[in-house]
C-alpha cells in the first residue's frame, strides 16, 4: 500500500473544501481581537445586518440546487437513512448530554454549550458527499441524506437548544426561533426548490461562485460574532491550553461516534456502499448551517463567538479525519 503523500493529502482535502476557507476563518478571527468596533457599530452600515440578508440567500441558493427527483429516488433505503439521521441527531446530543455533568465553572458550561450546538446541528451537504465519492460509497443515499439533514435541521436543532436556552434566557421562545428559521432558512429552501425546474440547469453551472458566495457570507457572520464577544472580553480567561483541549474532544467525539455508526452499520448487515454512506454522512456536523443559524438561535449575541468555537474546530479537524480515512478505504477498494 503506497504511503498517502502530502502532496495527496493536500490535493485530497482542497476536493473536500479545505483550503483558502479555513485560513481566512482564522483571518478574520484575528481581525476581530483586534478590530473589534468595526463588527458591531451600527453606522454607516451595519455588518450583522448585511450578514443576515445574506443567510436568505444561502439558503435559497441551497434550495434552488436541490433536485426533487433525485431526492425521490433515494428515498427507498429507509435503514440507511434512520441510521444516518438518528446517529446526527440523537446520537450526538446524548452523548454531550452524557457528559454534561462532568462540566463545571461558568466559561466551561459555556464551551459545552457550544458543543452541544454542535452536536444538534444538521450534517454538512458538500464534504459529506465528496468523502462518499472518494471512498466509493452510495452517493445517491449521501446526496439524499446530506440534503433531508439540512432541512430537518431547520426543526430539530432549535428544539434541542430549546432546553437549555429557554432556562437560560428570558429572551428565548422556541415558537419565535422557529418561526424566525422558517422565514429566514425553510422559505428560501422552498422557495429555491420550487424554482429549481427553471433555474436548476444555471444553479449547478455556477455552483462554484455561488459556494464562494456562501463562505463570503460564513466569515462575515465569524467576523461580527467575534467582534461582539472581544468587545465584551468574553475569551477572557480561555488560555491556548484550553483550546487544544477542546480540539482533542472534539476528535475523539468524531471517531466515538464514527465507531458507534461502524458498529450498527455492521450488526444491519449494510453492504459496503451504505456503511460508508452512513459512516461518512451520520459523523459529519455543518458549519454552514452552524454559523448561519447562530444568529437567530442565540439572543445574547456577545457569546457566539464562544458558542462557535467547537464548531469551527470539528469543522477542520473532521476534514482532515475523514479525508484520510476516505483514502485509506479508496486504496483498499481498489486493492481488492
Amino acid at each position: 500500500m503506497p504511503p498517502l503523500s502530502f502532496s495527496r493529502l493536500t490535493n485530497l482535502l482542497a476536493r473536500a473544501g479545505f483550503d483558502w476557507f479555513l485560513l481566512a476563518l482564522i483571518g478574520v478571527i484575528v481581525l476581530a481581537s483586534q478590530w473589534p468596533e468595526v463588527g458591531v457599530q451600527e453606522e454607516p452600515v451595519s455588518l450583522s445586518e448585511i450578514a443576515g440578508y445574506g443567510v436568505t440567500l444561502i439558503f435559497f441558493f441551497y434550495g434552488l440546487r436541490l433536485n426533487p427527483r433525485k431526492l425521490r429516488e433515494g428515498l427507498g433505503n429507509w435503514r440507511l437513512h434512520l441510521v444516518v439521521h438518528l446517529a446526527t441527531f440523537v446520537i450526538f446530543p446524548l452523548l454531550l448530554l452524557a457528559v454534561k455533568p462532568l462540566i463545571s465553572g461558568e466559561r466551561n458550561q459555556l464551551l459545552w454549550l457550544g458543543a452541544f450546538y454542535l452536536a444538534a446541528l444538521p450534517s454538512t451537504v458538500s464534504s459529506s458527499v465528496v468523502m462518499v465519492s472518494i471512498a466509493g460509497g452510495n452517493m445517491l443515499a449521501a446526496i439524499f441524506n446530506a440534503s433531508i439533514s439540512s432541512l430537518l435541521g431547520v426543526f430539530i436543532t432549535p428544539l434541542w437548544m430549546g432546553l437549555f436556552l429557554a432556562t437560560s434566557s428570558g429572551d428565548y421562545d422556541i415558537s419565535v426561533i422557529i418561526a424566525k428559521l422558517m422565514l429566514q432558512v425553510l422559505a428560501p429552501v422552498l422557495l429555491g426548490l420550487l424554482l429549481n425546474k427553471r433555474l436548476g440547469t444555471f444553479a449547478e453551472k455556477y455552483r462554484k461562485q455561488m459556494r464562494y458566495f456562501d463562505q463570503v457570507v460564513i466569515l462575515l457572520i465569524v467576523y461580527t460574532s467575534f467582534c461582539e464577544s472581544f468587545a465584551l472580553n468574553m475569551f477572557e480567561g480561555y488560555s491556548s491550553g484550553d483550546i487544544l483541549k477542546l480540539a482533542g474532544l472534539m476528535v475523539g467525539l468524531f471517531f466515538l461516534v464514527y465507531l458507534i455508526i461502524y458498529g450498527i452499520s455492521r450488526l444491519l448487515n449494510f453492504n459496503r456502499e451504505d456503511r460508508i454512506a452512513a459512516l461518512f454522512c451520520g459523523s459529519k456536523k455543518s458549519l454552514v448551517q452552524g454559523t448561519v443559524m447562530s444568529k437567530v438561535l442565540f439572543p445574547d449575541a456577545t457569546i457566539i463567538g464562544v458558542v462557535l468555537l467547537p464548531i469551527m474546530l470539528y469543522h477542520a479537524l473532521q476534514l482532515i479525519a475523514a479525508s484520510i480515512i476516505a483514502q485509506a478505504m479508496a486504496r483498499k477498494a481498489g486493492g481488492e
